[in-house]
Order: structure tokens, then C-alpha cells, then sequence
């Protein structure tokens, strides 16, 4: 299951074929209502599996996700939550709605699609590697501030620090949870300004790609990813945040997000 799927030039989408054509049956949602409050907006999307629709703000959503991939396809094996709500308000700006609903969206789904996959997943033999999957991602908050998106941040900073708790509770059940943080990642947010900043501040002078993302997360997946396990991984290609001259915003932000 990949969650968050709502534009074509995305990490969601890029996972989605990228299982797929691995030969995973795949199992594809997001919430194009989000992406429509958003200056990107949403856009149709052309994969090789149809791409549901689910509110993973909504407390009931994830178990019943959960369970209705079960039904479909019999077992469920991979989960990879790639859905997040963004935010773009500073300390001054940011009420208690919106941390509340960055909280829901971004920490406390996943959470429970943790809680409800551990139930339903059926454990590879003790001989086997295990083969339950959980991924996650969080956005470089822990490395340098993003004090212009704080619901954003305080969220992703709750899926790094809940990484070896969450992934130690899966550990009966033979799942295996690991955190990414991608850091940039060109999936069509920026405006030319802030892609050609946040691109000098690489060493190949590039932003990340959907693809070098979807290479970590095939690579983890599968029997070869089975040794790393509770981590959070920083796939930031050596983005340097902090090698730049004028502040960051939040039209000039650094962060690795969808």
C-alpha cells in the first residue's frame, strides 16, 4: 500500500510504478483535496493501478484502509505512507486547528495504520526474513529549523523521534519500520527562484528526484533491507541547508517534503 498518491510528479506516484513494475501488487490511495488547497494543486494521475481516495485525517480512515487492502488482496505486506498535510505558518501565524490537523494527518495516522496492520499482517516463518514493511518520512527538521512551516516541523519531528518505539512495537508481528528523510526532492512545489537556490546548495548542483527516493525504499523493502531496521535515514545526496546567503523562507524554504 502506498498512501499519499495525488500528482503525477510526486514520490507517491514514482513508488507506486516503481513496486509495481518490481512485481508487488500495489495498492494506491491519496487525497487530492489537500493538494487542491495547495499553490501546486492536484493533477490527474496516470499509473498502472487505479489510485483510491482516502482521508487518512480522519481517525476511522487508517484501520479501515488497512482492512479493505486485506479484503481486496488477501494479505498485505508493505505499507508506505507517503501522505502529509502541509503547512506554511510561522509561530505567530499558526493556530490550534492547524497543529491539530498536522498532528492528525502527518503523525497520528500512521500511528494507526501501525496499530491495525500489526494485527492483520501474517509473519514470514521464524527461518525467513521479515517480510512486513513499514516506511515513513520526515522532512530534515532535525538537522536545521524550519521555523516558517511550525505545525509542518513539530509533526515530522514526532515521526523521527516515534521510529524505534514504533518499530520495536511491530517487532512480534515481523514488520520491520524504518524513517526517511529525503531532503528536497523536485516534485513540482517549487517556483524557478527557489529551485535554482535550493539547488546550489548541493554538491552535483541538483535537487533529489522521486526516483532516487523510490531506489532507498525498493532497496528496504526487500529481503537485502532486512538488517536495517528503527532507523532514520537522511538520503539527502549531501545537501548543505545551511551554505546560503539570504534566510529561508517560506518562499525559499529547505525542507524534503511531497
Amino acid at each position: 500500500m502506498v498512501t499519499g498518491v495525488s500528482r503525477s510528479q510526486q514520490i507517491a506516484a514514482t513508488l507506486v510504478a516503481r513496486l509495481h513494475a518490481a512485481g508487488a501488487t500495489v495498492f494506491a490511495t491519496g487525497w487530492p483535496p489537500h493538494d487542491d488547497e495547495m499553490p501546486w494543486g492536484a493533477h490527474a494521475v496516470e499509473l498502472p493501478v487505479e489510485v483510491r481516495r482516502h482521508d487518512l485525517e480522519d481517525p476511522e480512515v487508517p484501520g479501515a484502509l488497512v482492512d479493505d487492502v486485506v479484503a481486496e488482496h488477501g494479505r498485505l505486506d508493505i505499507v508506505v505512507a507517503t501522505h502529509a498535510r502541509s503547512s506554511h505558518r510561522s509561530l505567530a501565524e499558526v493556530s490550534a486547528e492547524e497543529l491539530d490537523r498536522c498532528w492528525a494527518a502527518n503523525v497520528r495516522s500512521i500511528v494507526l495504520l501501525a496499530q491495525r496492520f500489526a494485527l492483520v499482517h501474517e509473519p514470514a516463518a521464524a527461518d525467513r526474513p521479515p517480510q512486513g514493511r513499514l516506511l515513513w518520512f520526515t522532512s530534515g527538521q532535525h538537522i536545521g529549523p524550519m521555523d516558517a512551516e511550525i505545525a509542518y516541523a513539530v509533526s515530522k519531528g514526532a515521526l523521527h523521534q516515534m521510529t524505534a518505539s514504533i518499530d520495536h512495537a511491530l517487532a512480534p508481528s515481523r514488520i520491520i519500520a524504518n524513517c526517511i528523510n529525503p531532503g528536497p526532492v523536485d516534485t513540482g512545489w517549487a517556483d524557478d527562484r527557489t529551485r535554482d537556490a535550493v539547488a546550489a546548495m548541493f554538491p552535483d548542483g541538483r535537487w533529489g528526484t522521486p526516483d532516487n527516493v523510490a531506489d532507498l525504499v525498493e532497496f528496504l523493502v526487500s529481503d537485502r533491507g532486512a538488517w536495517l531496521r528503527g532507523q532514520v535515514l537522511d538520503s539527502e545526496g549531501g545537501f548543505n541547508r545551511f551554505d546560503h546567503v539570504e534566510p529561508l523562507t517560506r518562499d525559499h524554504p529547505a525542507r524534503g517534503s511531497d
